[in-house]
C-alpha cells in the first residue's frame, strides 16, 4: 500500500471510527465519555481518546497505536482502555471493536456468571455470553480476564463495568453490541414477572439457529 492509499484508508476509518462513537452515545449505550471504538488499518489501531466528547472530534484528532501501544498517531492521549482493545486485537481476527456502559448489560453483568440463552441470536456470538470477572478499568488485569470470557465469542460482559464486542468491521462490532444489549433487556424483563421463570435454549437449538443464521442475509455478489 503507497503511503497516499494508506493515509485514505486511515482517513475514512477515523471517520467510521468516529460516527460509530457517536452512536453508542446517541443510542444511550454510553453516558459522556465512557465507552470505547478501535478499529485497525494495517498494523494500526485507531481509539478513540480519553476524556473527549465524541461531537468535538474531528479529522485533525486522529488517535493511532501499533500493536505494543506505542502512540504512532496524534496529540491527543488514547482511552485509557487500551489495554482492553490491544488485547482483543492481538488475540482474535477483530478489525474493530466496541466498548460500552450499556445499562441493562451492566445490570445483568452484576447478576449472573453468563446470560441465560433466552433468544436465538445467543447463537449469532458464539453461544451464551460470558461474564468477565471483575477488575479495576484500564488494567492488564482487565484484559485477561475479558479475554478468558470471550474464548470462542464475539461478545462479553464485563462484571460491574459493561460490554465487550468485535467483529469484522465497526458496524458488525456494533450491531453485536446492540443486540447484546437487546437481549439482556429481554431476560431481565422476562425473569422480573413473579412467579414465572424464562424458557431457556438448549445446546440443540442454538446450534441449529447458528446454522441458519450462517445463511442469513444476501448472498455475496
Amino acid at each position: 500500500m503507497t503511503d497516499e492509499a494508506r493515509q485514505s484508508a486511515v482517513e475514512r476509518a477515523w471517520r467510521e471510527l468516529v460516527d460509530t462513537a457517536r452512536r453508542t452515545a446517541a443510542e444511550g449505550l454510553v453516558v459522556g465519555t465512557s465507552g470505547n471504538v478501535s478499529v485497525r488499518v494495517g498494523d494500526l489501531i485507531l481509539v478513540t481518546p480519553s476524556g473527549v466528547p465524541y461531537d468535538r472530534l474531528t479529522p485533525q484528532d486522529t488517535v493511532a497505536v501499533d500493536l505494543d501501544g506505542t502512540q504512532v498517531l496524534g496529540d491527543l492521549r488514547p482511552t485509557s482502555e487500551l489495554p482492553l482493545h490491544l488485547a482483543v486485537h492481538r488475540r482474535t481476527d477483530a478489525v474493530a471493536v466496541v466498548h460500552t456502559h450499556a445499562v441493562h448489560a451492566t445490570a445483568v453483568s452484576t447478576l449472573v456468571p453468563e446470560l441465560p440463552p433466552v433468544h436465538y441470536m445467543t447463537a449469532a456470538l458464539g453461544g451464551p455470553v460470558r461474564v468477565a470477572a471483575y477488575a479495576l478499568y484500564g488494567t492488564e488485569e482487565l484484559a485477561r480476564n475479558m479475554l478468558h470470557a470471550l474464548r470462542d465469542r464475539t461478545a462479553c460482559l464485563l462484571q460491574n463495568h459493561g460490554t465487550v464486542t468485535y467483529g469484522a468491521t465497526l458496524s458488525e462490532a456494533y450491531d453485536r453490541t446492540a443486540q447484546l444489549e437487546w437481549m439482556c433487556r429481554l431476560w431481565l424483563t422476562a425473569s422480573s414477572v413473579p412467579g414465572r421463570t424464562p424458557t431457556l435454549l438448549s445446546d440443540p437449538q442454538l446450534a441449529e439457529a447458528a446454522r441458519r443464521l450462517h445463511t442469513y442475509g444476501q448472498p455475496p455478489a
